[in-house]
């Protein structure tokens, strides 16, 4: 779809780049409970998308990150992430996890979520500077480094 479809972010010569898989990074984790928080980062045409905060995910040797509701459009689970290789490795502003608006959700094993950070993902307007996105607020910032994943793209970027 990044390739060929009409709606693509990709410019040309843009391509993926992604780091080796590592099955360490593969885990399935209970959402931990968090008082509710409103958070509408703006994104230019679409102006202010609200989001809750419905709860948080502790993930072992890397920190928390918060997951938040898309309170509008499709609705779903949302979790962006901004680690320590944000401009160096991967895309300057961070990375999506889960979207389930866009079906980047891998499920569940029991009532533990599915995350694995081997396929966290560019936004959009890492690709087309045109293209508004919600970026990582400060509960989904971490010190550690998530070194798998989509990497920086390969040209073209606008930077982060």
């Amino acid at each position: 779809m990044f390739r060929d479809h009409p709606a693509s972010a990709r410019r040309p010569g843009q391509e993926l780049s992604h780091a080796p898989y590592d099955p360490a990074y593969r885990l399935a984790l209970e959402m931990q409970p968090t008082e509710p928080e409103a958070w509408q980062p703006s994104t230019g045409t679409d102006g202010a998308v609200p989001f809750t905060r419905v709860g948080r995910f502790d993930i072992p040797a890397i920190g928390s990150l918060d997951v938040w509701w898309l309170g509008s459009y499709g609705n779903g689970i949302f979790l962006p992430l901004r680690d320590a290789t944000a401009g160096l490795t991967t895309y300057g502003a961070g990375r999506y996890l889960l979207d389930t608006v866009k079906g980047a959700d891998l499920g569940r094993e029991g009532s533990a979520w599915v995350l694995d950070l081997n396929f966290a993902y560019n936004p959009s307007c890492a690709y087309d500077q045109d293209w508004a996105c919600p970026l990582a607020p400060s509960g989904n910032r971490l010190e550690a480094e998530v070194p798998v994943g989509e990497l920086t793209p390969s040209t073209g970027t606008t930077g982060g």
